[in-house]
């Protein structure tokens, strides 16, 4: 499925599932969709590239089953390009790659795209945004982390606001203002205005949609009404 209303700067909401109880997953997925969520991400860790190992292909082509919102497949694994076209026949409509995990970058953006997905690099931390000079012609989305990826629950980087506005600038110096950023990590209804503010156009929320203090209902509403621009 396209990117779509990003193309405008409308923020969109993509609640993560890794935060869901997995006992009930469908039923959380479900009620996401119902909230208004407007994609449902879905992280995938094996082990190697970040410490913990997560959820796979099974998981995928269950949710896509029970939800018609688009499924963003984030892959924190080594090697992508070997499960990319898996992951398209599990029913994903966008994938996002580390440049840090994937040796030709290029090649398996090339790959996601020749199977019909939207394709997304995403950069640790750590990772400066220069990594991305030769790659960003090529993608629909810029994923930037705000914690360590692994684990959910942590706290929100704070230098990440100044990498998202960097971002902001450079796409938009460059052209490329179509590119969606993405952010992942420690998002809430407290600091999601001063994220969509320095840039963002796609907010990534796990624990801060599935808690056991509220529905997902509940947070999705507090999520959209402190976001800019919905």
């Amino acid at each position: 499925m396209p990117i779509g209303t990003i193309n405008n700067r409308d923020i969109l909401l993509a609640p993560s599932v890794l935060s869901a109880d997995f006992a009930h997953l469908g039923d959380d997925a479900r009620a996401a969709e119902a909230a208004g969520a407007d994609w449902l991400q879905i992280d995938v860790m094996d082990g190697v590239f970040v410490p913990n190992i997560s959820i796979g292909l099974p998981v995928v082509a269950s949710l896509r089953r029970v939800v018609s919102v688009p499924l963003d497949c984030h892959l924190m694994i080594v090697q992508p390009e070997r499960y990319v076209a898996d992951f398209a026949k599990a029913g994903a409509n966008h994938i996002t790659v580390h440049v840090e995990a994937t040796t030709h970058l290029h090649r398996t953006i090339q790959q996601i795209k020749q199977l019909g997905l939207t394709a997304g690099v995403a950069l640790n931390p750590a990772t400066p945004l220069n990594t991305l000079d030769e790659i960003l012609p090529y993608v629909d989305l810029v994923l930037i982390m705000s914690v360590n990826p692994g684990f959910g629950g942590q706290e929100y980087i704070p230098t990440s606001t100044n990498k998202i506005a960097r971002l902001r600038e450079l796409l938009d110096s460059r052209g490329l203002g179509n590119i969606a950023i993405q952010v992942d990590g420690g998002v809430s209804q407290k600091n999601v205005a001063e994220v969509a503010g320095a840039g963002a156009t796609n907010i990534v929320a796990g624990s801060a949609v599935f808690n056991s203090r509220q529905t997902p209902a509940e947070t999705i509403a507090g999520m959209q009404a402190a976001l800019p621009q919905r």
